[in-house]
């Protein structure tokens, strides 16, 4: 199926993003790294939406409030998801906030169900326990690193909440938009979506951080690619989310686990003890259960 090579697709692309972004968190800061995703990603987002549009040749679709308050709730969601993740990465190892990161689905579950009234199958709770002693496990840092892995793995969980939240305000956005076109509608949120998170950290950053700023400014080569594979990783996934329930998308998403944890010892040479394995893989499973329930 179709969307099955999207999602297959986005978590590489993820991954990849993630990488270039976290080596500029050292001089950008984690806000200015966070703006790199949006901000350079933007045009190539621009691109893939006219792409979008051009073959749905979808009609000119009517803005309403519900759709901007959906989007701008988004938005603002995946700022603080994106800035958190990154930090995270620094506290507690890329692997690891990247695992960590999975909880964004039993919490979209959670959120859907609390919200928007998604009906959930006993067997999806039952993967939400799984995926909460997975993560319980994982979370539980060496005496040596409680203070810096703990407030990674409570910025990492923030970040998986987080972006539950962006989740169900950009299916919401989509809906709101054009439900008739999903994928015209979905690439056009992201859009909108970039453009208002790009004006929001760029007017911050100029009037708090300029510094920062300037150090995106300078880092425009790997920020493009940062934003490239974002945006593309954003198409992928918002294109799968069109075809498929957003239950089994992410659950074939899991893969981005271990292809980060391959990245890490790769590129940063991190090593993975046996709990974070044990744990990250019972977290995997129950993400999947929840998924498929």
């Amino acid at each position: 199926m179709l969307w099955i090579v999207l999602t297959a697709a986005a978590a590489p692309l993820q991954v990849a993003r993630n990488a270039l972004q976290r080596g500029l968190v050292g001089d950008a800061g984690p806000w200015g790294a966070t703006l790199v995703r949006f901000l350079f990603g933007l045009p190539f987002s621009l691109a893939i939406f006219a792409v979008a549009a051009m073959i749905s040749q979808a009609p000119v679709p009517h803005l309403s409030a519900r759709f901007a308050l959906a989007v701008t709730s988004g938005a603002i969601a995946q700022m603080a998801a994106t800035a958190a993740l990154l930090v995270a990465m620094r506290r507690a190892g890329f692997a690891v906030a990247t695992v960590m990161q999975q909880s964004s689905l039993p919490l979209a579950a959670i959120f859907g169900w609390a919200l928007l009234g998604d009906a959930l199958h006993s067997r999806a709770w039952i993967g939400i326990a799984v995926t909460t002693a997975g993560l319980a496990i994982l979370s539980w840092p060496r005496r040596d690193q409680m203070q810096g892995a703990g407030l990674g793995v409570l910025l990492g969980l923030a970040s998986g909440a987080a972006f539950a939240v962006a989740l169900n305000a950009y299916r919401e956005a989509g809906r709101a938009l054009d439900p008739g076109h999903p994928i015209f509608s979905a690439t056009a949120s992201v859009c909108v979506a970039q453009a208002i998170q790009s004006l929001i950290l760029v007017t911050a950053l100029a009037g708090l951080r300029p510094t920062a700023l300037m150090a995106v400014a300078r880092a425009w080569r790997p920020s493009l690619g940062a934003g490239f594979f974002g945006a593309a990783a954003s198409a992928c996934w918002f294109a799968a989310l069109a075809l498929a329930p957003a239950g089994p998308v992410r659950a074939v998403g899991v893969i981005e686990a271990p292809i980060a944890a391959a990245t890490a010892r790769r590129l940063f040479k991190e090593r993975l003890r046996l709990r974070q394995l044990t744990g990250g893989a019972l977290a995997a499973v129950g993400v999947a259960m929840t998924a498929l329930g």
